[in-house]
């Protein structure tokens, strides 16, 4: 976000005294003028606030929510920053569902659905959310874009089905990122929106036209974090020599996706677990801290930076636990600006 500080300047007559003359002609020495400049200048002083959502939890990864400012520090590259933004109140939510509809979950799309009418049914006045299905690159849908109406939404997660395909979970996240930045308008911005996608997948991409790495780049410029739910158990857990089984590789994936973007990985047996991981999330979702900072390094430079938060130990030296976004991209100077 940038804040715009309009800075007055206002012209100030100058006074030029009488020079006396210092030598015998006795012609006196004319006396200097300034033109007054009475109209106002604007100095335009460009500042990034950089906005992050911090969860705290504790060693059994029961949320706290009670934290004052003074509990945290937030440290960029190393460096401690000053705090300028905080609070704790509830603020409108922004996410999408976005639900892998291909064949490997046939057994669990109905418990999936349901889950995701609960959650819904959690949203709170001004929350805003999309149901998005996906199978491979050429089968990304938006069932129902960004709605308050929770008619529509479960109308949406009715309209799911499965089909064959080679999935496209990169694809499909990258896109609901995308989409996301693009509602991230000024005025949802100065509002504190959360932003979050909750992603149900087994996932083992198959053939996304993105790439992990580009996927991961596109998150470091993004507030937006990741609720995981992989049913990996389907997959295959036998590893080769020297690599992972794609059991292991789909989990590491994901809680990749989790773990950058401060989000938060499940892994059910089966999808009798749903309905309880959705209560989990929608608690996750508005027990957090909001907090804001104008970075000390101020160069426009596209360069990413660590960000790091400590959290005070509570009672008998109880550990709190921070979690967030592990970093951001600066902005770029000569760049087309953004919404971050």
């Amino acid at each position: 976000m940038k804040l715009k500080a309009l800075v007055s300047v206002f012209g100030l007559l100058l006074l030029a005294g009488a020079v006396s003359a210092q030598t015998a002609t006795p012609s006196p020495t004319p006396r200097p003028t300034a033109t007054p400049r009475l109209e106002d200048e604007e100095i335009k002083i460009d500042t990034e606030l950089v906005n992050i959502t911090v969860r705290v939890v504790d060693r059994n990864n029961r949320p706290i929510n009670n934290l004052p400012q003074s509990d945290f520090k937030i440290y960029e590259d190393g460096v401690l920053q000053q705090i300028d933004f905080f609070s704790k109140s509830e603020v409108p939510t922004n996410y999408s569902l976005v639900i892998d509809n291909s064949g490997s979950l046939r057994q669990q799309i109905e418990q999936i659905i349901e889950a995701g009418k609960y959650l819904v049914g959690t949203n709170r006045t001004d929350d805003e959310t999309a149901i998005i299905r996906f199978v491979s690159s050429d089968k990304i849908e938006v069932l129902q874009d960004f709605s308050k109406n929770k008619t529509d939404l479960n109308d949406a997660l009715d309209n799911m089905y499965i089909e064959g395909g080679q999935t496209a979970i990169i694809d499909a996240v990258y896109l609901a990122v995308e989409r996301l930045n693009q509602g991230n308008t000024p005025q949802k911005d100065l509002d504190r929106t959360r932003r979050a996608i909750v992603l149900v997948t087994d996932g083992e991409d198959r053939s996304s036209f993105y790439s992990e790495s580009q996927l991961l780049e596109l998150l470091k410029e993004s507030d937006v974090q990741i609720f995981v739910v992989g049913f990996v158990k389907a997959l295959s857990d036998d590893k080769g020599f020297i690599s992972k089984s794609p059991q292991g590789k789909a989990k590491a994936f994901l809680e990749r996706l989790a773990t950058s973007t401060g989000g938060k990985s499940y892994f059910p047996a089966s999808a009798s677990e749903m309905t309880t991981i959705s209560k989990d999330i929608a608690s996750e979702l508005r027990t957090q801290y909001s907090i804001g900072f104008i970075p000390s390094n101020d160069k426009k430079d596209g360069t990413y930076r660590n960000i790091r938060v400590n959290v005070t130990d509570g009672p008998n030296a109880s550990k709190r636990i921070a979690i967030t976004r592990a970093g951001r991209t600066a902005e770029k100077e000569g760049t087309p600006p953004t919404l971050n």
